[in-house]
């Protein structure tokens, strides 16, 4: 009786074992974990007509979202602590971003050399600005620009609850 009972148990948890597998591997097909990391990939797709621009913090606690800077794609991670939009140096040159005067920087990591620049067009979902005033850094590592208040100071931002909501002002 006590070897039925045990065989019972083990098929069961074998049965629990499988369907687990299954439920995740589905999870995974279908993007879950891409979700998880990128919860704001689809701030791309979003129309004039989808009002302000909500995000979602990423799993390190930051909102990043896809974007573009003269009609290329990149990635924002927002960053109120910038004055500018800051684009790495390797990525200045791909985006066609001509420098301009030498500047120095206050950064995270300390004091930073750089210059200016001017982006003709930076837009992050339905949100579109002309002539936002930008940096090149060629200390930057990664490929994401960090989105600075040269262009969030032109909107209203709102967060609750581990959201931003993002808008340009009414008049």
């Amino acid at each position: 009786m006590k070897i039925l009972a045990m065989q019972r148990g083990g098929i069961a948890l074998m049965l629990l074992f499988w369907m687990l597998l299954l439920a995740g591997g589905t999870w995974l097909l279908d993007g879950g974990f891409e979700k998880v990391m990128t919860p704001n990939a689809h701030v791309m797709y979003a129309s004039p007509e989808d009002g302000p621009v909500s995000l979602t913090r990423n799993r390190a606690g930051h909102f990043e979202a896809p974007g573009k800077i003269n009609g290329k794609p990149v990635t924002f991670l927002l960053d109120t602590g910038a004055t500018y939009v800051a684009v790495p140096g390797n990525l200045a040159s791909e985006l066609g971003l001509s420098p301009g005067r030498s500047a120095w920087f206050n950064t995270a990591n300390g004091r930073a050399e750089g210059t200016l620049t001017q982006l003709n067009e930076v837009v992050l979902g339905n949100i579109r600005m002309n002539d936002v005033q930008g940096s090149i850094s060629p200390g930057m590592e990664n490929d994401t620009v960090l989105l600075g208040m040269s262009f969030l100071n032109l909107l209203t931002i709102e967060i609750r609850s581990g959201e931003m909501l993002l808008s340009l002002p009414k008049e």
